[in-house]
């Protein structure tokens, strides 16, 4: 049997392929973009819409409520959860009447679903327990533009925050200045880079959250990140940005802090644990509110500030929160009051 052999000038030219095709630069993906990749209507103007993040690489999961009057561009009211983020009962729409409250509204709501104990800021490194935390970048960067063209909107937004998340619609407006029309904290605690403040930022990440270091989300404690994400030493940059503050006391009172509450009633909250942990966790929360707002009178930078004589740091405070702040997010974004 005769085998064939390559000619040299064959194997010439096969060499000569395989140079050109080894230098040729290899084709790469395009990054993927932020999208919406689902969107699934739960009610009269209530949808679930759910959009990519590039910096989690991450479906993440949006409760939104549409402009009660849509025949115009409308503008957006950015409404995060707390410390839970969320799931499982643990948010907006499940603890207040927010949703009924606002469906009358010509503003669109877009409420995330996540983001439990992150502090909806931009971690250093990935953690083992709450895994790869972007919401800044998301929040900031990614998502407006996306759900905001999705909604037909106007362009003008305002951010509400409550308990952990009133920490971090501060530092969503430092981070941007003047991209956030208007911010509102609900019992939200300014200061982040103190002992204190660290401290109140460990528990939330690490005991109630189950994150493995706190030190995944800003570093070192004596570094530079810690310092960069508290309001109070950067409050100069919230100059140009609509503000409003809410604290209570930690003093109960009713009707919130009694039997008389429906979340009480219906066993959502234990109420000697409103009252034995929230009563604390608000007395401290007014010390840094009270902190913010002095700074800002030093600064020159207007803010409205409801320094209520009672509370706890709890759900039905926040509920009537949204309501008394309401005329103010109003005029914040342009809507009707």
């Amino acid at each position: 049997m005769r085998t064939r052999s390559f000619r040299p000038t064959v194997l010439a030219v096969l060499a000569a392929l395989a140079t050109a095709i080894g230098s040729a630069p290899l084709a790469t993906a395009a990054p993927a973009a932020a999208r919406v990749v689902a969107a699934v209507d739960t009610g009269d103007r209530l949808q679930t819409v759910t959009v990519f993040s590039p910096a989690m690489d991450k479906a993440v999961e949006l409760q939104i409520i549409r402009a009660a009057d849509a025949s115009t561009p409308r503008p957006t009211m950015y409404l995060l959860n707390g410390s839970q983020g969320g799931p499982n009962g643990s948010g907006w729409d499940a603890q207040t009447d927010a949703v009924s409250f606002l469906r009358g509204k010509d503003v669109n709501v877009v409420t995330p679903v996540g983001g439990a104990s992150s502090y909806y800021t931009d971690w250093v490194r990935d953690d083992a327990a709450l895994g790869r935390n972007k919401w800044q970048t998301f929040l900031n960067e990614e998502l407006p533009p996306v759900i905001e063209d999705y909604l037909g909107a106007d362009g003008t937004r305002a951010a509400v925050g409550v308990s952990m998340s009133g920490t971090s619609v501060l530092n969503l407006a430092i981070a941007k200045p003047g991209f956030w029309s208007g911010v509102a904290s609900y019992s939200g605690c300014a200061q982040t880079s103190d002992p204190i403040g660290q401290e109140f930022v460990r528990i939330t990440v690490e005991n109630w959250g189950g994150g493995q270091s706190v030190e995944n989300m800003w570093g070192p404690r004596n570094g530079p990140l810690w310092r960069a994400n508290d309001p109070l030493l950067n409050a100069e940059r919230l100059r140009g940005t609509e503000i409003y503050l809410s604290t209570g006391t930690g003093i109960p009172a009713a009707p919130h802090d009694t039997p008389a509450d429906p979340r009480v009633r219906d066993g959502r909250i234990p109420l000697p644990i409103q009252i034995a942990f929230g009563g604390p966790i608000e007395a401290a929360v007014r010390h840094c509110t009270l902190n913010l707002a002095d700074r800002l009178r030093d600064l020159s930078i207007p803010a409205t500030l409801d320094d209520r004589p009672v509370g706890t740091h709890s759900w039905g405070y926040w509920e009537d929160d949204l309501k008394r702040s309401w005329p103010f997010l109003a005029g914040t974004l342009g809507a009707t009051p």
